[in-house]
């Protein structure tokens, strides 16, 4: 049996210009194409449209379902590592919701919520891994780099190191706002600090290494471009910076 853009949209509850969208990205294509110019749809089409499905349920990006069904996966492992991952989900949820009636009981009585109690359920490292994905999958596919590859995410050590990455950048950003010079010394203590806070934190990172670094932003387009959002000039600011910082240390 054949399906219509219309028939389909009606069938699996989605709406016609997501079919469209899913068409125009070569996520989906219909089987064929009538004489009359309508997209007509299968029974492959309608199986990997369930498929997409799935995957949208539980958050994954349009560009990442297409690399995994572009594969050619066997539908049974696809449909078994869905239901998994949805069963993880549902347990998460579980989880949640024990903490959330918990969390009205309490209210309701005037009490205070025991506070580990009150985070039970929240899964911080699926957060960090969902944060990372974009950079991850463009290391990977760029550079062949997997910045988790055979290493768990440590939470606490994470959320350190991103409060401080946002405070280095941030204040550096504030004194290119303010018109230092880049070998002004408030500027290279806070690079200084920073070097700091990373090797207590085991990065092994000197001067020269963090000057290679600051090059690697401003060459790489999506490090550039996540640093100009920031604060325009910031990614050519933190590397000039950066390496006459590394050329006074190598002078002394």
């Amino acid at each position: 049996m054949m399906y219509t853009v219309k028939e389909l949209s009606d069938l699996a509850k989605v709406t016609i210009k997501t079919l469209h969208y899913y068409h125009k990205i070569g996520l989906l294509l219909p089987c064929e194409v009538s004489e009359a110019g309508y997209r007509l749809y299968g029974m492959k089409e309608l199986e990997r449209l369930q498929q997409i499905l799935f995957y949208r349920e539980l958050d994954f990006p349009l560009k990442k379902i297409k690399q995994i069904l572009d594969d050619e996966p066997d539908r049974l492992s696809i449909l078994f590592e869905q239901r998994q991952l949805i069963a993880a989900r549902k347990e998460r949820l579980e989880e949640l919701m024990q903490t959330l009636d918990q969390s009205i009981a309490h209210a309701r009585k005037g009490e205070a919520m025991d506070q580990q109690e009150m985070f039970k359920g929240f899964n911080t490292e699926k957060e960090w891994e969902n944060a990372l994905l974009e950079q991850r999958e463009y290391l990977k596919e760029k550079y062949n780099y997997d910045v988790l590859e055979g290493n768990s995410i440590d939470v606490n050590d994470m959320n350190e190191s991103a409060i401080e990455a946002k405070y280095f950048m941030d204040n550096m950003a504030s004194a290119l706002r303010e018109g230092l010079r880049f070998d002004d010394k408030k500027v290279q203590q806070l690079i200084l600090q920073h070097l700091d806070f990373l090797n207590h934190h085991g990065h092994k990172m000197d001067t020269s290494i963090f000057a290679e670094q600051a090059r690697f932003f401003l060459a790489d387009d999506f490090h550039r471009t996540m640093l100009e959002q920031q604060q325009k000039g910031l990614s050519y600011y933190l590397c000039i910076a950066a390496e006459a910082l590394a050329t006074e240390n190598r002078n002394k």
